[in-house]
């Protein structure tokens, strides 16, 4: 089995449906892919596999790793990914938030009386 469905799967039900081999089970609303009919879409009309292709939230369908370093170096490049564009995004906030505060204290300086 070469893909696994993960936490971010938000149960649109998607993948069902456009599984070529019925590989995608659903018990008790939590859906996995069942590794003896996964084929990985290949020998099939499609040129990439329809999990992930389907998929709306793009990380609900992942690459499932051969081996244990591949998965590691994986799941680090991930999450390192996300920290960096959070980093971005609060350097972002900040410099915008500081802006603003330097134009009221700008707009507001003769206005102070000590």
């Amino acid at each position: 089995m070469a893909y696994e469905i993960t936490s971010q799967c938000i149960s649109c039900k998607l993948c069902l449906s456009v599984c070529p081999t019925g590989a995608i089970q659903e018990v008790d609303g939590n859906y996995w892919i069942d590794s003896e009919l996964c084929t990985n879409c290949a020998g099939s009309i499609h040129t990439v596999p329809q999990c992930k292709a389907s998929c709306p939230t793009v990380d609900g369908c992942v690459k499932q790793p051969s081996d244990y370093w591949e998965s590691w170096f994986a799941t680090y490049n991930r999450v390192r990914a996300k920290l960096t564009n959070k980093q971005d995004y609060w350097e972002n906030w900040y410099k915008s938030y500081s802006q603003k505060i330097a134009q009221q204290l700008q707009k507001h300086q003769g206005q102070i009386v000590i």
